[in-house]
């Protein structure tokens, strides 16, 4: 067996020893954001350091933990915190929360992140729907031997961000009354900010939005047949945009004030989502 599917299996089984939730919905929330797990019905909690072999975030701001319950009628495994290519971990690592999400029987994937504004007229605060994503600029998660039981060899990306999903969630944005940006996300290995030359480079290449997460996922749960959509605080305007030094404090302090819009679209969209999936006579993704 694949010595990373393997720890994959060993994490996913060190999970089912204590938790026993089948989920069909994916959430990753990003810096400031992780409050919204008090929005879900919640069933089960498990920090990640009582997974075996699991990576533990050390960013401020990430709760680390996996949270299980329900949105709606919906189950979902919800992580408060991610694990970054920043702190030191292997890419492999940065994406098997997500591949373990999947392991446990998502279904749909939604990634959110704070970024960094690009798009012109973009402002602190803003939520943006990712339509697609620039990934060249860190580790494919997918180097390596492949792992067949989840995926073939060459994957194809034309499309990452499910067109479906992201119909479900602009009528959503705009059944609340939300003002939701669309745009491509550009991910950075970090820690540094990008410099004001670099996010000229990014505009030019057709970014509208950068951050240090989030792409590198999505490849990952493209890969094992996860359908995705991913939405974007704007926590700040990127460097030479703003005259104002980023800091992560910043960050998180936009995301929280931005926090109530986000979960109210959020929860909408994944309610919507969950019955979109649901096919006659059976359950949600089934």
């Amino acid at each position: 067996m694949n010595e990373i599917y393997a720890k994959l299996q060993n994490c996913y089984e060190s999970i089912w020893e204590k938790i026993d939730f089948k989920p069909r919905v994916a959430l990753v929330l990003g810096s400031g954001l992780g409050s919204f797990g008090s929005e879900i019905e919640v069933c089960e909690v498990l920090d990640y350091s009582e997974i075996k072999g699991f990576p533990v975030s050390t960013v401020e701001g990430h709760q680390g933990r996996y949270i299980f319950g329900y949105i709606g009628n919906v189950p979902v495994v919800c992580m408060q915190g991610r694990v970054h290519y920043y702190e030191g971990y292997s890419m492999l690592d940065v994406v098997l929360p997500v591949r373990l999400m999947g392991r446990m029987g998502a279904e749909a994937l939604i990634l959110t992140n704070a970024a960094g504004g690009i798009q012109q007229g973009m402002q602190a605060g803003d939520l943006m729907l990712i339509t697609g994503q620039i990934a060249s600029f860190v580790p494919s998660p997918l180097i390596g031997e492949n792992m067949k039981e989840l995926g073939v060899r060459f994957p194809d990306m034309s499309q990452i961000y499910e067109k479906e999903y992201q119909k479900i969630i602009q009528k959503t944005a705009l059944d609340l009354e939300i003002d939701l940006k669309q745009g491509v996300y550009l991910q950075t290995s970090g820690p540094q900010y990008e410099s004001p030359e670099e996010i000229s480079m990014f505009r030019t290449l057709g970014a509208d939005a950068v951050g240090m997460s989030t792409a590198c996922e999505a490849i990952a749960a493209k890969h094992m047949g996860m359908k995705i959509a991913g939405i974007s605080c704007i926590s700040n305007l990127a460097s030479g945009i703003t005259k104002e030094a980023l800091s992560h404090e910043e960050v998180k302090q936009t995301a929280e004030r931005a926090e109530q819009k986000f979960q109210k679209l959020i929860y909408a969209s994944v309610e919507k989502i969950g019955k979109h999936d649901m096919k006659p006579g059976g359950t949600v993704g089934e």
